[in-house]
Formats: C-alpha cells, sequence, structure tokens
C-alpha cells in the first residue's frame, strides 16, 4: 500500500476548501486528521524552524519578559524556543485541534496557547508585541485573503517591537505553482510594512533545494528597555 504524500494531502485539503468558499479551512482539517492518526502535519520539524534560530542567535535575541507572538504556531515548537528566549509568549493557531495537540506536545509550557485567526486578531493584540515571529503562515495562504493577512500581521508589532518573516520566495514573473505553500514575491513581502514598519533587513536566501526571504521590520517609537536590537 502506498503511504500518501503528506504535501499532496495538504494541496487536496486546501484546494476543496478554497471551492467551499474558505480559504482557511484546510487548517483544522488537517489538524484533526493528524490527531486522529490519519495524517501526518507536513511541516511539523519537531524543532524550531532553523531560519528563525539563526536569526535569533546571530542578533544575541533575549526577551526579559517582553511580551512575544508567535502567528500559525501550529504544533508550537517556535513559540516554545521564543519562550526559552525569555519571552512572555502568546501561540495562536486558527487551527484549535493545532492548539490541543500543542499542548499536548508541551504540557508543562509556559506559553500561553490561543485558538484565534489573523485576518481578524483579538483588539487588544493590536500593537501589543515587542517581537512578532511570523514563519510560514503567509505562504500557507492563497490571495485571497493572503494580502489581507499581510496588512495584519504588521499591526501585531508594539513601538519599538520587531517583526521577523520567513517565507519561500519566487520571482515577480514567476509561476507561483500549487499551493500550499504559495511562495511570496518581493512585492508581498515589502507590503508587510504598510502598518508603519520599517525593513530592517530582508534577506534572499537561496540554497540548493529552497529559495526563502527572511525579512525583519522594526516599528518606529521608543521600545521596551531591553529590546531586541
Amino acid at each position: 500500500m502506498t503511504t500518501p504524500d503528506p504535501e499532496q494531502r495538504a494541496r487536496e485539503l486546501a484546494a476543496a476548501a478554497r471551492s467551499a468558499g474558505d480559504a482557511t479551512g484546510w487548517f483544522e482539517r488537517l489538524y484533526a486528521a493528524a490527531e486522529a492518526g490519519d495524517m501526518v502535519v507536513p511541516w511539523d520539524r519537531g524543532s524550531p524552524h532553523r531560519l528563525l534560530v539563526q536569526w535569533a542567535e546571530q542578533r544575541g535575541i533575549t526577551g526579559e519578559g517582553r511580551r512575544a507572538l508567535v502567528v500559525g504556531c501550529g504544533l508550537g515548537d517556535d513559540a516554545e524556543y521564543i519562550a526559552g528566549l525569555g519571552f512572555s509568549t502568546v501561540g495562536f493557531d486558527i487551527s484549535a485541534s493545532a492548539i490541543r495537540a500543542a499542548r499536548r506536545r508541551y504540557p508543562d509550557s509556559r506559553v500561553t496557547y490561543a485558538v484565534a485567526n489573523l485576518l481578524d486578531p483579538p483588539a487588544e493584540w493590536h500593537q501589543a508585541f515587542d517581537l512578532v515571529v511570523e514563519s510560514l503562515t503567509l505562504q500557507s495562504l492563497p490571495d485571497p485573503p493572503r494580502r489581507d493577512a499581510i496588512a495584519q500581521v504588521g499591526r501585531l508589532v508594539a513601538p519599538g517591537g520587531t517583526l521577523i518573516v520567513s517565507a519561500r520566495a519566487r520571482d515577480e514573473d514567476d509561476d507561483p505553482g500549487e499551493g500550499p505553500p504559495w511562495t511570496l514575491t518581493r512585492a508581498e513581502v515589502d507590503a508587510i510594512g504598510a502598518s508603519g514598519l520599517e525593513p530592517v533587513r530582508i534577506e534572499d536566501i537561496r540554497e540548493p533545494e529552497s529559495r526563502r526571504w527572511r525579512a525583519e521590520y522594526r516599528r518606529p517609537g521608543r521600545p521596551v528597555e531591553g529590546h531586541p536590537r
């Protein structure tokens, strides 16, 4: 018996959700199937994303109690890493099954895990976080609603705060292919700053089998003492 390809299964779920007019509904279906043992989460690495770890180590990032938010936290690996740096961390996902799985994976976690929608985040999150981590969520959304998600993610960053984004990359004229993932163009990465953020560093990282953006933004304003610089 041939084992179904996890990425192909994810594409099938995403296509079915889009056909039904619910571009984000496939996340819950995927994580629920994974909980039931019927599917593998194709992006589950069991560890924080290497580009996030590399960035934090290169920049000497420490939290010292400041607030961090991990967007689309999935099974929690990135959120746990950020909490381990000393941030008071919230990890959220649109999938309730993902949040249950994250809590089960990390039963003694200091992370606050929550079910929430990036397209309609809680009002109290507006400009509330000193560090916002967006790793691979934007690339998991077709357009629409991706442009709305791009607009929302920057609004979560507090004055003096930092946003770090990781996503697969393509040129403007390249075919985005059958997603997910739907690779991001430079114009889409630049649009992340439209909510008043300033680019610090935008890297086009090319490796033998992948090409990715790693973009760091900062909201002007007086940072919290000891804020990552």
